[in-house]
């Protein structure tokens, strides 16, 4: 069973820049694919952007040209560098992994992001 604890969340100003990690346990291998999702309050929690084990990335149409999913197979980690922020991006952003497309979806414990002047 795999474990996934995220960091790098908090407060940024409209325009800044945050980069989230997801450190993956035991080990990043044998995981089919890697997500980072997101839930504003009251919201759905919605797809941002996906890592497969060949490397083949798909992102929101929200976040395309400012985030980008990325992953440390060394560090068994998973990063999501977000660009350009705005308020709107605002949710707490939670990691997933699963071990093939039918799998179920293992959860980290999620971060906030706070995008606000």
């Amino acid at each position: 069973q795999v474990q996934l604890v995220e960091s790098g969340g908090g407060l940024v100003q409209p325009g800044g820049s945050l980069r989230l990690s997801c450190e993956v346990s035991p080990s990043i291998n044998n995981i089919y694919d890697w997500g980072w999702y997101r839930q504003a309050p009251g919201k759905q929690r919605d797809l941002v952007a996906r890592i497969t084990n060949l490397g083949s990335t798909n992102y929101a149409d929200a976040v395309k040209g400012r985030f980008t999913i990325s992953r440390d197979n060394a560090k068994n980690t998973v990063y999501l560098q977000m660009t350009s922020l705005k308020p709107e991006d605002t949710a707490v952003y939670y990691c997933s992994a699963r071990y093939s497309p039918y799998a179920a979806i293992y959860w980290g414990q999620g971060t906030q992001v706070t995008v606000s002047s």
